[in-house]
């Protein structure tokens, strides 16, 4: 008996994580997301969240009056698409150094998955997790002491 497609012999032609089709579809999750950052990153490139009422303002600044690690992201992405990189630091310095892992990640997650790899890497250890939760906190809290003036957007 012939071994062809249907036969139970292998995979057929583009199936399975090697294959053409199932392969793009594996990415859809990259691209979808860099798609969705794209589209972010345009939008607030256009519309300019230094001028007030463009944007909503951040919930925990509006009800505690303090910043959150994420406050003057926005305004960090809108000066970078401008091109004034130290008004894009001074706005989130702890985002804007972690652009380049994000990238990273990004760029590992797309290949890894193009390769039919599983993601999880070092980035996902508990001990990993939680060096960057502490920093995270460390970074939420001297933010907003008066001796770090420099770290508030």
């Amino acid at each position: 008996m012939p071994d062809g497609p249907g036969s139970g012999s292998g995979p057929e032609p583009g199936a399975g994580p090697r294959g053409g089709r199932s392969r793009l579809a594996a990415l859809a999750g990259p691209l979808g997301t860099l798609a969705a950052v794209a589209a972010g990153v345009t939008l607030v490139s256009l519309r300019d969240p230094h001028e007030p009422g463009h944007y909503p303002t951040c919930p925990f600044l509006a009800l505690t009056g303090l910043y959150c690690p994420g406050c003057g992201a926005m305004r960090m992405v809108n000066s970078l698409t401008h091109g004034d990189v130290g008004a894009a630091f001074g706005l989130n310095p702890l985002l804007f150094l972690l652009l380049p892992v994000l990238g990273y990640l990004w760029v590992s997650w797309a290949v890894r998955t193009a390769r039919g790899e599983p993601m999880g890497s070092v980035l996902f250890r508990p001990r990993v997790v939680g060096v960057f939760l502490a920093v995270m906190m460390a970074y939420w809290v001297v933010r907003n002491l008066p001796f770090a003036h420099a770290l508030a957007p």
